[in-house]
């Protein structure tokens, strides 16, 4: 397993979202993954309750080496051990977990933590977040995003849950660094007819919309 390689910020600015893979088999995970590569995007979060997580992990980052593999859902010190050891680049949490999160950034890995309220989001970037999770953004919004950016605009932000094509540019919009996309971009019907062709236009279609956005 390759360990060495730290979190790339280079490639992640250049295609600012993170692709969330859950409860899906490994095989599966390799050809989303290998679509996902060729399509531009870079940074890919296996959450710690897939099946085999830790193992998928390792196998991405040995073969995909140019990609930001990340372990996501880690809620206890024992999982952020497990996805550190299987070489996981970067760590999202669902919620704020402070033992989790100041252990991470005592190791120097980028961390965005899941947090809701404006308190939430204050804490989680005062115990050294790299980026805050805004979760579940489904019914907040990017006016959510531009409020708090208001007096706290210091804070980065990465809103997750809720994001689409039809509404990421939005969130750029106003002030987001970054989004969190799971099932609105690992298109499900896609991912079960197999049309991993499909799913790279796909991929390419979302990042098109924030090409304004993204580093060249």
């Amino acid at each position: 397993m390759t360990t060495s390689a730290s979190f790339s910020w280079e490639r992640f600015h250049q295609a600012p979202i993170v692709g969330i893979i859950r409860g899906l088999p490994v095989a599966t995970i390799r050809s989303i993954t290998q679509a996902y590569q060729e399509a531009g995007l870079s940074t890919l979060e296996v959450t710690m309750n897939t099946p085999g997580a830790s193992k998928t992990i390792s196998a991405l980052r040995d073969e995909f080496p140019n990609l930001n593999i990340g372990a996501g859902t880690v809620c206890t010190i024992d999982e952020l051990t497990i996805a550190l050891d299987a070489g996981a680049q970067f760590i999202v949490t669902p919620v704020l977990v402070e033992g989790v999160i100041k252990h991470t950034v005592a190791q120097r890995v980028p961390v965005f933590p899941g947090a809701y309220s404006p308190t939430e989001i204050y804490q989680a970037w005062s115990w050294g977040a790299s980026a805050v999770k805004i979760f579940p953004a489904t019914h907040l919004g990017p006016q959510f995003v531009k409020d708090i950016l208001a007096p706290l605009n210091e804070i980065k932000l990465l809103p997750t849950g809720g994001v689409s094509l039809e509404n990421i540019r939005a969130f750029f919009t106003a002030g987001a660094i970054g989004v969190g996309m799971g099932s609105s971009l690992l298109d499900k019907q896609l991912i079960q007819n197999a049309d991993f062709a499909g799913l790279k236009e796909h991929f390419t279609n979302v990042i098109s919309e924030i090409r304004n956005f993204t580093a060249t």
